[in-house]
């Protein structure tokens, strides 16, 4: 879990420009319209919708802007035909790269995201190639802030959670996938709030990366992140404080 601990903990340091770019709600926008059109817009009966909902109240995201895209999943408003494509690839020393997207041009987001990954020293690979690598779980995190770590364990734990680490400035709780509804309201209904809340794939297996393709594999990251269309990105490394000094 330490790979992708890190990474979250850089992803959440440029949190804020994304959000003053409002490259976040653009990805919850799109969530919410692929939750609600694959189980309807009743959150009360579609998990998903559930979770996807309660990020966009974290995000602060405005009522208007949810409503729409959620009508828009539903067919109450027109609107373009979003689809979820998973595409895996390699990056530099090797790296597995699980990226899922959610475009209206399938076609276009392939070519562009095949460009980024060979202008960066990686490459597209063939479905299959890298997902077993990989395990779905369930995420949840909580600022640290304030937050008695055992009374939140137990408010976890009762609510079906698997594991928790103490991140720094947050915790991550993980879950199986089936449950992360559960445990998420268990973990609100305790009095927690919670930051971000998603199925997110995990790697199982680590890619041994030289300190020299660190930077190399940290700015492709961070560079397919900020993809318009990506929605959740997955590398097989194992980052580890001493891999990341410097990288500030």
């Amino acid at each position: 879990m330490s790979g992708h601990s890190k990474w979250s903990t850089i992803k959440r340091k440029k949190a804020a420009v994304d959000a003053a770019r409002g490259k976040v709600f653009t990805r919850i926008a799109k969530e919410l319209t692929i939750a609600a059109r694959a189980g309807g817009g009743d959150e009360s009966t579609n998990p998903r919708l559930r979770t996807a909902m309660a990020n966009a109240r974290a995000a602060n995201m405005p009522m208007a802007n949810i409503e729409r895209a959620v009508k828009k999943g539903t067919g109450e408003l027109e609107g373009v035909t979003i689809e979820e494509i998973v595409y895996e690839g390699y990056g530099p020393g090797g790296v597995a790269l699980l990226m899922e997207v959610a475009t209206d041009n399938r076609n276009r987001t392939v070519s562009e995201i095949r460009h980024l990954l060979t202008k960066h020293g990686g490459n597209l690979a063939s479905s299959g190639a890298v997902a077993w690598m990989f395990e779905t779980k369930g995420i949840i995190q909580v600022p640290s802030e304030k937050v008695d770590e055992d009374e939140l364990m137990m408010a976890a734990l009762e609510g079906g959670a698997e594991d928790m680490t103490n991140e720094g400035d947050y915790f991550e709780i993980v879950s199986a996938p089936t449950d992360l509804n559960a445990v998420n309201e268990a973990v609100i209904d305790a009095g927690y709030k919670v930051e971000e809340a998603q199925i997110q794939n995990i790697p199982n297996n680590f890619t041994e990366v030289s300190k020299e393709d660190v930077p190399q594999v940290v700015k492709l990251m961070e560079i397919l992140d900020d993809h318009d269309d990506m929605q959740k990105l997955s590398a097989s490394v194992n980052f580890t404080d001493e891999m990341l000094e410097g990288l500030e």
